[in-house]
């Protein structure tokens, strides 16, 4: 059985036999093999899986808690940002794109995203001014924006079937407002085909 170590656009973390594209953490949150809270601290970083032959170490006490995700658009939905180390090109992009001074400054936003709106930390934006790659909720589920569909994602089996894209009113968006800006500046989100 897998372990507790999966993210979901929501940010929850779940069990579930997906394999991640990226790996991140949000500072030690285990005890045992448990997820004992759902951070520790404001740097939530997504990582490669694999950097100059080094790759993390799991569960080890003490130690950051590894947490992995089908994809970067899942992480970025999930409050994570590039990591400034192992992949400081997408970090140097993706601080440009929101003109911040530094890994402090963005974090510093991303952390006040996650602590704004409702329980699941949504916001309101147009439909129409949704970059793609960005996760909206639809029916109390996540579903990734694309240019012109929408794509539903479970921790079960990933992408879905695609469906229209609405073109009027506004979307509950789960992507936090800081990487929602720096998609649509231009940051080249990945997300699984």
């Amino acid at each position: 059985m897998p372990h507790r170590n999966r993210v979901t656009p929501y940010g929850d973390i779940v069990r579930s036999s997906l394999r991640g594209e990226w790996m991140g953490n949000r500072g030690c949150i285990h005890e045992g093999y448990d997820i004992a809270r759902p951070w520790n601290g404001r740097r939530w970083i997504i990582c490669r899986l694999e950097y100059k032959g080094w790759v993390a170490p799991n569960w080890e006490p003490g130690r950051w808690t590894a947490l992995f995700f089908h994809d970067e658009a899942v992480a970025l939905a999930a409050g994570h940002r590039p990591c400034a180390l192992c992949r400081r090109e997408d970090y140097v992009r993706y601080r440009d794109a929101i003109a911040a001074t530094g890994a402090d400054d963005i974090d510093r936003r991303l952390h006040r995203d996650r602590l704004a709106g409702r329980a699941k930390r949504t916001h309101r934006r147009p439909w129409r001014s949704l970059p793609a790659g960005v996760f909206v909720d639809i029916e109390e589920a996540p579903a990734l924006v694309r240019a012109d569909d929408l794509v539903p994602w479970s921790a079960d089996k990933g992408y879905g079937a695609p469906r229209p894209r609405p073109s009027a009113g506004d979307a509950i968006v789960l992507t936090p407002s800081t990487s929602v800006d720096a998609i649509a500046a231009g940051y080249p989100v990945q997300f699984a085909r």
